[in-house]
């Protein structure tokens, strides 16, 4: 196979810096947050603010997991990988879906200590702090998860939603230490409750994530609109007469077409590789990210 017929991600050098760049700021964020929630917690009295800050510091793994995953899926095909590398990123996806799950289980199981466990009410500086972490988290995470929608990258939505779910536990958070500092003695366990709800709400998103990454791993078809727009572009190739079959799977950021054209039954063999040849290099070219596209050659049916 030459280089010419590997399959390659529609621009390679473009994409990947752009992308595995991503969740190297998510890394520096967190860093930061995790150093400010630390101190904030031990000066301000905040055990939760403490442990919040430690979990943060896990993030920093998942986004280094999630760089790591976008770095392998854009290495070019090879002999020993025909099809390229692109589950790398699904898989990363589903390590960062799992590890979602796994931030919700320990912030609930903290909750839960601390309803149990009497404790005096943090300090009000901690909201001014909690604050900053929401605004922060809030825009990271949408900035994230838009580059990761328009480039299909499971990965970066579920890092994304990483960010998120540090910025729902603060707003929780920030509601029950309200609700404390207002209530007086008695109130202390409020923050906590208020987090075992934001726990809900990562859990349905973690596992809304771990199916979308499963999925793509079982080579589940796309949106029907997708192959719509495959069709549309092979029946405007001068020669198509009409197309049967479509296959259509997701690898990384990228899709592989199998798909049936039918040519005139009278043509030469060379005439009908021509137009698959012509299929092929149209759909590889266009903004569809299309890596490559397997292009099976059929006489029309008769009208």
């Amino acid at each position: 196979m030459t280089d010419r017929d590997m399959p390659r991600a529609p621009d390679d050098d473009a994409v990947e810096p752009s992308l595995s760049s991503v969740p190297l700021v998510g890394v520096a964020v967190n860093a930061a947050l995790a150093a400010v929630k630390i101190l904030a917690g031990f000066f301000g009295n905040s055990y939760a603010l403490i442990a919040d800050g430690i979990e943060s510091t896990s993030d920093i793994v998942t986004s280094l997991v999630v760089w790591g995953g976008l770095r392998v899926s854009v290495a070019p095909a090879d002999e020993r990988h025909p099809y390229g590398y692109g589950k790398a990123e699904a898989l990363s996806g589903i390590v960062a879906a799992l590890a979602l799950l796994a931030a919700a289980a320990m912030i609930a199981v903290q909750s839960i200590r601390e309803i149990l466990t009497p404790h005096h009410l943090p300090h009000w500086s901690t909201l001014l702090v909690l604050v900053l972490v929401v605004a922060t988290k809030e825009a990271l995470a949408r900035w994230m998860a838009g580059i990761g929608a328009e480039a299909e990258s499971t990965s970066l939505q579920a890092d994304a939603w990483h960010h998120r779910a540090d910025a729902l536990t603060s707003v929780a958070a920030f509601i029950g230490i309200t609700i404390g500092l207002i209530g007086g003695p008695g109130y202390e366990p409020a923050d906590d409750w208020a987090a075992l709800v934001a726990c809900l709400i990562i859990v349905a998103s973690g596992l809304g994530l771990l199916r979308m990454a499963v999925r793509e791993l079982l080579d589940a078809a796309p949106a029907k609109e997708f192959e719509e727009k495959v069709r549309r572009l092979a029946l405007g190739v001068e020669g198509v007469r009409a197309l049967d079959k479509c296959r259509i799977r997701k690898s990384g950021t990228a899709y592989f077409v199998e798909l049936h054209v039918e040519v005139d039954g009278e043509a030469t063999v060379q005439a009908g590789h021509d137009i698959g040849g012509r299929v092929r290099s149209l759909l590889r070219s266009s903004p569809l990210r299309i890596a490559d596209a397997f292009i099976h050659i059929e006489p029309a049916r008769p009208a």
